[in-house]
């Protein structure tokens, strides 16, 4: 099984989280593929892959500019994503509370109205906390693979 990362980010913190994955978690699945959001569409979800989007959040609770290509497409062209399987890192800062990590919510949110089914919580990851992310991201990820593959088993 292919895992597929796409990374919305504005200060690379996001991608550093992906690539992090990429090098702990390779022994999990036969590819991971970490793609930055920079012009794509909803056409990104055509390829047999099991999704992750790793995603920074920016202003007030915006996706990264990098990202809202794809984020608006996904309203702008809609189409049935029911073979979509998925999972969510966000990435914000709880001191924002009323906007924390919603660069990765809006995604969930418009992927599960077009029937994408999202495997676990949605992660997330307070830059106030003093934690790294790479390494809480790929724990979590760890867990959210086994996750998803005893899910891709079972159907």
């Amino acid at each position: 099984m292919k895992l597929k990362i796409l990374v919305g980010t504005m200060t690379s913190t996001a991608d550093y989280v992906a690539q992090a994955i990429q090098m702990d978690c390779a022994d999990l699945v036969d590819e991971i593929e970490v793609q930055l959001m920079d012009g794509l569409d909803i056409g990104v979800f055509d390829e047999d892959a099991l999704y992750l989007i790793c995603s920074s959040t920016y202003g007030s609770g915006d996706v990264p500019d990098n990202a809202r290509i794809l984020y608006e497409s996904l309203e702008a062209q809609p189409k049935y994503l029911g073979h979509v399987r998925y999972g969510v890192i966000a990435l914000g800062d709880r001191t924002y509370m009323q906007t924390f990590c919603f660069g990765g919510k809006k995604f969930d949110e418009r992927l599960q109205g077009l029937g994408a089914q999202r495997i676990g919580d949605v992660w997330c990851h307070d830059a106030s906390a003093g934690t790294m992310p790479e390494v809480e991201g790929t724990a979590w990820c760890r867990e959210w693979l086994a996750l998803a593959l005893q899910t891709a088993q079972a159907e």
